[in-house]
C-alpha cells in the first residue's frame, strides 16, 4: 500500500476500543478525523479487523468497532497472532507506527504514548517502536499514570527529540505542566516541517508535543493526587498487566467527576489538527 502522494495522518484505535467509554469513543474519533479533514489531510485510523490490518476504516466500519463486545488490544507483539487468529482490536501507538510507516505515512496523531510505569519494572511497547522508526507523532506527553521523568529519559537516551508546539514544557496529558523540558520549541508549523525533514533520515521517531486546551486542562496538584488515589485502590483491587491502564484510566474519570474524559476528547482533537496541518505542509513541501 502506498498513500505517500496524500496529504494522511495515521490515527490510533487503541483509544477507541480500550481508552474511552461508549459511546464517547466513537464521537471522540469522529472528531479527531473530522479535524484532520478541517487541516487539509485525510484522516486513517488504524486498527486490525477481522484480523487483517487496515490502515483506514469505512464510517461503518468505524461504528463496528466501537461497538465490538470484546475487542483486542493489538501491539506489535501480537499483531501476527491477530492475523492468524483473525482478531478484532484497536492498535496501539505502536502497532499504529509500524503499519502506518509500511503504508507510507509519516504522520500520526493520538493523546498520548505509552512510557515506563511508576513500579520501573516495565516499559510500554511504543517505546522501543518510536526508537527505530521515522514517524512524527503529535501528542499531549505520555499518559499521566507513567512515570514521566523516567519516561523523558528514556526517549532522549534512545535518540527520540521531544519537540514543543508553543510550548516549552513536556505536558502531562490531562495537565499541562510537568516541570519536564523539551528539546526544542517551535511557534509554527513550518518550523516543525523543518525539524522533522531534518530529523527523518536518522531513524528513530520524533515527538511533537502541546498540552491539552487551556479551558480542560487540570491543574498538576490536584491530578497528582487523584493519580495517588487511583493507584492505591488499583494496587488493592488486585488489578495488573495490561488491565492496569483501563482501570486507572476509568477510575481516574470518576474520581474527577468526567474532567478527564473531557480533557482527552479535548487534546485528541487538537493533537489531530495540528497533525493535518503538519501533514499537508509537508506535501506542499514536497510537491515540485
Amino acid at each position: 500500500m502506498e498513500l505517500r502522494r496524500e496529504a494522511c495522518v495515521a490515527l490510533e484505535s487503541a483509544v477507541i476500543t480500550h481508552g474511552l467509554p461508549r459511546p464517547q469513543n466513537r464521537d471522540a474519533a469522529r472528531e479527531m478525523a473530522h479535524a484532520v479533514r478541517e487541516s487539509g489531510a485525510t484522516p486513517r485510523i488504524v486498527a486490525v479487523l477481522n484480523g487483517a490490518p487496515c490502515v483506514g476504516i469505512s464510517d461503518a466500519e468505524l461504528d463496528w468497532l466501537a461497538e465490538y463486545p470484546a475487542p483486542s488490544k493489538i501491539a506489535l507483539h501480537n499483531l501476527g497472532i491477530a492475523r492468524a487468529m483473525r482478531l478484532t482490536g484497536g492498535a496501539t501507538v505502536a502497532a499504529t507506527v509500524y503499519l502506518a510507516h509500511w503504508a507510507g505515512i509519516e504522520v500520526m496523531a493520538t493523546g498520548g504514548i505509552g512510557g515506563v510505569h511508576r513500579d520501573g519494572r516495565d516499559i510500554s511497547g511504543d517505546l522501543p517502536v518510536l526508537a527505530r522508526t521515522p514517524m512524527l507523532i503529535v501528542c499531549s506527553g505520555a499518559k499521566a499514570i507513567l512515570d514521566l521523568p523516567a519516561t523523558r529519559e528514556w526517549l532522549e537516551t534512545h535518540g527520540v527529540p521531544i519537540v514543543g508546539y508553543q510550548t516549552d514544557e513536556l505536558p502531562g496529558f490531562y495537565t499541562a505542566h510537568t516541570g519536564l523540558r523539551v528539546d526544542a520549541t517551535v511557534g509554527d508549523v513550518d518550523a516543525l516541517v523543518g525539524l522533522w525533514q531534518a530529523h527523518r533520515t536518522l531513524g528513530t521517531a520524533m515527538l511533537v508535543v502541546q498540552p491539552p486546551p487551556a479551558e480542560y486542562a487540570l491543574p498538576r496538584a490536584e491530578l497528582d493526587a487523584l493519580i495517588e488515589q487511583a493507584t492505591r485502590e488499583c494496587a488493592a483491587a488486585g488489578v495488573s498487566g495490561a488491565a492496569t491502564t483501563p482501570w486507572l484510566l476509568a477510575r481516574l474519570a470518576q474520581l474527577s467527576d468526567g474532567r478527564t474524559l473531557a480533557v482527552n476528547r479535548a487534546l485528541l482533537q487538537a493533537n489531530a489538527r495540528l497533525a493535518g496541518a503538519i501533514a499537508r505542509a509537508l506535501m506542499i513541501e514536497a510537491t515540485p
